[in-house]
């Protein structure tokens, strides 16, 4: 039995109860009885009602709905386009379930009849016909659920668990070297030094913010930083280094010179950059002669999912170059999507299941289509940014992202000719 809500729909609704739906009765199927109704929805905890006529998508939801309580308060809704416009009621008689509210006549339904009685105020506050009674087509009740059960959450802590192993006891391909290097690039504000605290906050079992983040438009990364994580305070370091650079900018960005040269190891942590200038042979911090442990092994590109439309052409044409030296450099690349989860339509609940989302895909799609980026390539991350206590779920996405990225490494060093992997040649 499928609802009549769009998936738009659906997710507005999904947002405004802070639930997923379970759908229970549909009048065309079950019948248009009062009778039928309340036999299938009573005692169901938190329901929501939705009634669609030729004109309008509006309804209810009852937070509560259980034997141990007669009285509660109700959420009248309306579909204005996407929009929801509110009315709220209550305390009221929940006796009479979901087919009377309020005690002056706000809300009434007649199923047998398909129609429903407001006051001209709720009318008003809903913007609905000018009509205290509205004749409606069609009428759903769901009962609305959790957004992560405990099942669910079982599940993501188990997945959870085997990432954590995973990526501590992962070892480079061939031994080449003990920690693979990536490289976080992006634009200003997009959320690479976020991305390192979160990781960092998995391992270290608490949110941790030792790179500095912030809204400046010109970055707070104004060094290049190599950061390596510890598995716990005092444990040993895990087999990867993240490297945090400058900010991509129109303006005092980093400047695209540095990029071959930070690709090719030369630039050492705690490199103040010159945006007007890059770092040269001969500069007094230049590391001339760079082992394979030095070298970038994969760049991350990072960007703010609720910003990829707004990059201007300016920055588009940087990060294409930006790329273009990644790709001649031979090394691996993925892109990082940020602020995932606070894009609109999202749910917690959708997390788990993200690349799955329409929202997400049309987000990757454009992704893709303007900076030509492959579709395989676009993972999504969630980071701390306000919370102080960790997220599973946030973790999960984190931890898959940051496995998708030893496993690309380990295809590039497998590839790597031997003369570059600095390893003697006896004959």
């Amino acid at each position: 039995m499928a609802t009549r809500l769009t998936w738009i729909e659906e997710k507005k609704l999904q947002n405004l109860v802070k639930g997923k739906f379970s759908l229970l009765y549909r009048a065309s199927v079950h019948g248009f009885t009062n009778s039928s109704l309340i036999c299938r929805c009573k005692y169901q905890g938190p329901t929501l009602l939705v009634i669609y006529s030729s004109n309008h998508v509006f309804g209810s939801y009852i937070p509560q709905n259980d034997k141990n309580q007669t009285r509660g308060s109700c959420l009248l809704f309306a579909f204005e386009e996407t929009k929801i416009l509110r009315c709220e009621l209550g305390p009221h008689d929940l006796t009479d379930f979901v087919y009377h509210y309020g005690n002056k006549g706000e809300f009434m339904i007649d199923l047998s009849g398909k129609k429903v009685t407001m006051s001209l105020d709720t009318i008003k506050k809903l913007k609905l016909s000018q009509h205290q009674t509205i004749s409606f087509e069609e009428c759903e009740v769901f009962r609305c659920e959790d957004l992560l059960d405990t099942r669910k959450m079982k599940g993501v802590a188990e997945l959870q668990g085997s990432l954590l192993s995973a990526i501590r006891t992962y070892k480079p391909s061939r031994d080449l070297v003990h920690q693979i290097r990536i490289l976080l690039l992006g634009p200003i504000g997009a959320g690479k030094s976020s991305f390192f605290n979160s990781v960092k906050s998995v391992f270290r079992g608490h949110v941790t913010h030792q790179a500095l983040i912030g809204s400046d438009r010109t970055g707070i990364s104004q060094q290049y930083r190599t950061y390596s994580i510890k598995d716990g305070k005092d444990g040993k370091s895990l087999p990867f280094i993240l490297c945090d650079s400058m900010g991509l900018s129109e303006g005092k960005g980093l400047c695209m010179d540095d990029i071959p040269y930070i690709l090719k190891g030369h630039v050492p942590d705690r490199y103040q950059f010159n945006f007007m200038k890059p770092i040269t042979p001969g500069h007094s911090n230049y590391i001339d002669f760079p082992l394979l442990e030095d070298r970038i092994h994969c760049v991350a590109f990072v960007f703010d999912a609720n910003s990829i439309e707004q990059l201007s052409d300016e920055m588009v044409a940087k990060i294409k170059k930006a790329r273009r030296e990644v790709v001649k450099s031979g090394v691996v690349h993925v892109v990082l999507l940020t602020c995932v989860d606070s894009m609109d339509l999202i749910t917690k609940g959708d997390l788990i299941d993200i690349y799955k989302c329409m929202p997400v895909k049309l987000k990757q799609e454009e992704v893709h289509k303007k900076l030509g980026f492959a579709l395989s390539d676009i993972l999504v991350v969630s980071n701390y940014t306000s919370e102080w206590d960790l997220d599973p779920i946030k973790d999960v996405l984190n931890l898959s992202a940051l496995r998708q990225m030893l496993w690309a490494v380990d295809d590039f060093l497998e590839d790597l000719p031997l003369e570059e992997t600095g390893k003697c040649i006896w004959w």
